[in-house]
């Protein structure tokens, strides 16, 4: 089994198509990603010194993972095992690791390199422990996941991580000027004409992804006439693109955090831009919806207890009236809410509340709060000393107890100083007020 790479022998076996041809070679050819393998970053310096240790390569696609993966095992001299999480299994694992035994017995180096490592189950991930360790195998996976989420301890700990970043426009022009200049192994033998603004607006519609860049170049270039890429062409291959958006991973629930706390930092502008990066992601409305009733009692509460009936609102439009006239309602209400008056303390108060019910065991109803339907129960004192709180003076019966006794008094809810919370505080006092000249008069009594 060999795992060696025609990309750096130059052969010409078959097509392959432009983003595989135009693979960067040398640490110098690499575009972006200057905080991983710049000058005298930690990567670039193993690299260099043949110093090869287990890593994980984390980012979005077109970055560059499986790029680096082979430049460091070719320039170690090192074999290149390449394996898809996706398209193996144990059988493929075994064969893997049987080759590099081999090979580590004559004193030679196997990367071993799982694309989409985050598929791999547990066992499957432990199955590369042993190897890692006794050094049959340098282990090197790439993921677009969260490897704190989607990768066992054991595996991590044995494996530097490093987190790649989605290339800035400026960077995706560079790949694209390079392949159309590139007579050896880009479209420069073809002599291609295309504008700059249409190169830019190729560049955009990559967003972030070189490997998409070079596609949709590769795309354009086949309907070019006469050596001439029109803004029609261009136009065309880009129309529709889609923005990266997982719906299941890491880059969904960042983008439903940043609105979150948009809209909780009082960011009507910020909320719009993460609302609409998920719409056009193709997000399903529905869970936006469902979200925004959760910001509407965690984070305004009732500081301003309209945002929550705005929220259901919008959520009652999104289903009956379906898309566009329902993400304009959620956006109405997620601009309400974010300019809203805001409190957590609901949350907190239901936070505090939930502890205490978990930790405080199966403590009983007082008596005098206990229901008392029948005559038994009664002859038990159920219900006795009940004070009726619309009997009281101002409907509150000053100075009695609601909670288990071996509980005692406890304080949650402290509302703050916003919105109509001012008033809800204003009200309690009042309350703590009469409850201690009840206990005055009790104990003067």
């Amino acid at each position: 089994m060999s795992g060696s790479i025609d990309l750096f022998e130059g052969t010409e076996e078959g097509f392959r198509p432009l983003a595989d041809r135009m693979r960067p070679r040398t640490l110098d050819e690499f575009v972006g990603q200057q905080s991983v393998v710049g000058e005298g970053t930690p990567l670039r310096q193993a690299i260099e010194n043949d110093r090869l240790h287990s890593m994980i390569f984390w980012g979005p696609p077109g970055t560059g993972k499986t790029t680096l993966a082979q430049m460091l095992a070719h320039h170690s001299g090192a074999e290149f095992i390449k394996l898809s999480a996706v398209l193996s299994g144990v059988r493929e694992i075994r064969a893997a690791v049987e080759h590099a035994k081999s090979l580590h017995g004559q004193g030679r180096t196997t990367v071993l390199f799982i694309d989409e490592v985050h598929r791999f189950n547990k066992s499957q991930q432990d199955a590369f422990l042993p190897h890692v360790e006794d050094g049959t195998i340098v282990f090197v996976g790439a993921t677009t996941e969260n490897p704190s989420f989607e990768l066992n301890n054991a595996l991590l700990s044995r494996a530097r991580v490093y987190v790649l970043k989605s290339l800035g426009s400026d960077e995706i022009l560079s790949v694209l000027r390079a392949a159309i200049g590139d007579s050896a192994r880009g479209l420069g033998a073809r002599k291609l004409v295309i504008e700059d603004s249409d190169l830019e607006l190729i560049a955009e519609a990559a967003d972030g992804d070189a490997r998409r860049a070079l596609n949709l170049l590769e795309i354009a270039s086949d309907l070019a006439e006469d050596g001439c890429i029109g803004h029609e062409t261009v136009k065309g291959i880009v129309a529709g693109r889609v923005r990266r958006f997982d719906k299941g991973g890491e880059s969904f629930y960042d983008q439903i955090s940043a609105l979150h706390k948009s809209v909780r930092g009082s960011s009507p502008d910020a909320a719009l831009y993460w609302l609409c990066r998920m719409f056009d992601g193709g997000c399903d409305p529905l869970y936006v919806a469902r979200r925004v009733v959760r910001m509407a009692s965690e984070d305004i509460g009732n500081a301003d207890p309209r945002a929550l009936r705005v929220a259901l609102d919008a959520w009652d439009v999104q289903e009956r009236l379906g898309s566009p006239e329902g993400e304009l309602a959620i956006a109405q209400a997620v601009v309400y809410m974010a300019i809203a008056a805001k409190s957590n303390a609901v949350y907190m108060a239901f936070k505090a509340a939930m502890r205490d019910a978990r930790e405080s065991g199966s403590l009983d109803v007082p008596l005098h709060l206990r229901n008392a339907p029948t005559k038994l129960m009664k002859e038990l004192d159920y219900g006795k000393a009940y004070r009726y709180a619309h009997d009281e003076p101002d409907a509150y019966a000053a100075g009695e107890s609601y909670f288990p006794e071996a509980l005692g008094e406890r304080s949650y809810y402290r509302p703050v100083n916003r919105g109509l919370e001012i008033k809800v505080a204003e009200k309690m006092a009042w309350f703590r007020e009469q409850d201690r000249l009840a206990g005055r008069s009790e104990k003067s009594s």
